[in-house]
């Protein structure tokens, strides 16, 4: 199993300039980051033009990543009608700096980032605003998510997180899971000017490190209403690292900077964790006869698995081998 000291390095969050003196500062800034997304696109901008409060009042755009399959900007035309602002990028840099383009292109108070693969559902902005509202020093503000699939089949649900309803500073939901997820996640702009953007260093956990900073320095805050949906599927972003088994190891560099960064972190419990969401994997990409992603998760279960463990598994599979 992976060791975790409190040595690892001390990664330092991109600096996130201020909007500049007057310029227009709406209450919301709705930023959809999108890279070959385009067919789920025009579903994610009819949930937020929905609800819509005007211009002034709402900064909606799309930052494209330089999209090779698929025309975004044509999506943004035919649905936004002159209302979204789309921007592409001048190359391709990937998810994490494109979430950081999103922020610093940002005006609004309130910044919300919407990936270009899901949607926000009915009184999303009116249920979020008044929580900042009511609480204008809370950094994060999040409500729960539906997980849905390509054609928006609920597959789950996040969990409620009740310590989080009045408004809190714990961490305790965020060292071994990702409780909340980026369409219901709400952060005012102020904190990522102060505290910085999305660590470069991680690609696939960086949202889960944004969120337990925001949380742990400016106090986060969540509804128990479900009001955004988070889509998963293989070729999105999240799918196609899960094949190569670099979600876990970049889990793993999570779990050290969470070790160094919080003395409360149980470095054992957190490998546990990630060994077992590698068998599963593994074994999902047996059933749906991918080979090569289920042996790439096969190695990395056998690499950060003590051997005892590993034995015992195999002995209680052969056991049930037999018994079939």
């Amino acid at each position: 199993m992976m060791k975790l000291t409190s040595t690892s390095p001390v990664f330092i969050p991109p600096a996130i300039a201020p909007v500049p003196e007057g310029a227009p500062r709406p209450r919301w800034s709705v930023m959809i980051p999108t890279f070959n997304c385009a067919k789920y696109l025009r579903q994610t901008l009819e949930s937020v033009l929905a609800q819509d409060p005007g211009p002034e009042q709402m900064q909606i755009e799309v930052v494209d990543d330089c999209s090779t399959k698929d025309d975004p900007e044509a999506v943004v035309r035919e649905r936004g009608k002159g209302r979204v602002a789309f921007f592409r990028k001048p190359r391709n840099e990937g998810a994490i700096p494109n979430f950081n383009t999103c922020i610093q292109r940002s005006r609004g108070h309130l910044v919300h980032i919407l990936h270009g693969d899901d949607y926000v559902l009915g009184g999303f902005y009116e249920s979020i605003g008044a929580m900042a509202a009511r609480q204008p020093d809370v950094a994060l503000i999040a409500s729960r998510s539906f997980v849905v699939d390509e054609g928006n089949v609920i597959t789950g649900i996040t969990n409620r997180l009740r310590e989080m309803e009045g408004g809190t500073r714990s961490l305790d939901s965020f060292f071994y899971g990702t409780p909340i997820q980026p369409p219901g996640i709400v952060v005012q702009r102020s904190f990522y000017e102060t505290h910085g953007g999305f660590l470069l260093e991680l690609v696939h956990t960086a949202d889960c490190e944004m969120w337990a900073r925001a949380v742990e320095l400016g106090r986060g805050v969540a509804t128990p209403e479900v009001l955004a949906c988070y889509r998963t599927f293989a070729a999105n972003d999240s799918g196609r690292l899960a094949r190569t088994a670099e979600n876990l190891r970049d889990m793993e560099r999570l779990n050290r900077l969470f070790a160094a960064r919080y003395s409360g972190f149980d470095c054992r419990r957190a490998a546990q964790r990630v060994s077992l969401i590698a068998l599963v994997q593994a074994e999902r990409f047996d059933q749906n006869g991918d080979a090569e992603a289920a042996q790439a998760n096969w190695d990395y279960w056998k690499q950060s698995t003590p051997a005892r463990q590993r034995w015992r598994r195999l002995a209680g599979q052969l056991v049930r081998n037999i018994l079939i």
